[in-house]
């Protein structure tokens, strides 16, 4: 909705007001969803519905195919993962609707799948969201293509991956006699490539074994176990 209160362009010379973008908020909270609306509408922006709950908002987003949909993750009847399928339904069903989801919950899962699913999505926490202009501003972004995720979810998903990465923890050294082992060489070899003793190449295996939780058993073989997980890595 353009701003009333602005002067309409009546000469030549004068830019002329652009259209606002128009949003669906979603949110079973009645005094956030409205308090959100409000917000929106100051800003600039045309609510052009409000939903408490996915189906609803799917309807809206049928009707209006708005620019933009604001959505909660929990939403009736479960309070569950009813926004994130919400949002999988809007990306299909309405490609050219921007999903901004936020959330008072951090779901690493989920925002992972948000951001790898193309452009226009969005990711904040409620809790972070303590300027207006930025929040405007990451709407705006979204409305235009770009992938907005809340810095605190970037900083989680980078310790998950740390997490889940088995070769994260070795020291560069470490990867490197890895990686060597991997090609098949031996203890005497790796430490003619490194130029190091052998002992010391045998220090770092022990090492390497020991982050890699590959414990020393007369059924295992520890060195090819160790090479397919770094041959699996890449």
């Amino acid at each position: 909705m353009i701003d009333t209160e602005q002067p309409a362009a009546a000469s030549a010379g004068q830019e002329t007001p652009r259209t606002a973008l128009r949003v669906v908020v979603a949110e079973d909270d009645v005094l956030y969803r409205e308090g959100l609306a409000s917000l929106l509408t100051r800003s600039g922006f045309e609510v052009v519905g409000r939903a408490r709950d996915a189906e609803d908002l799917l309807a809206i987003v049928t009707a209006e195919r708005p620019d933009l949909a604001v959505v909660d993750i929990r939403m009736p009847p479960t309070h569950t993962t009813e926004g994130l399928e919400a949002a999988r339904a809007i990306r299909k069903q309405a490609p050219g609707t921007g999903v901004l989801v936020l959330s008072a919950h951090l779901d690493t899962e989920f925002a992972l799948e948000l951001v790898s699913r193309g452009e226009g999505l969005g990711y904040l926490l409620k809790s972070r969201v303590s300027d207006i202009a930025d929040f405007v501003d990451a709407l705006q972004q979204i409305s235009r293509g770009a992938v907005v995720v809340d810095p605190g979810v970037v900083a989680e998903l980078v310790n998950a991956r740390r997490r889940r990465d088995p070769l994260a923890q070795l020291t560069t050294r470490e990867r490197e006699v890895l990686a060597l082992m991997a090609e098949g060489r031996s203890n005497t070899g790796i430490g003619r490539r490194l130029w190091i003793t052998e002992s010391t190449v045998e220090k770092h295996i022990r090492s390497v074994m020991t982050k890699l939780n590959l414990p020393d058993t007369e059924n295992d073989h520890r060195r090819v176990l160790a090479a397919i997980t770094f041959l699996a890595d890449r």
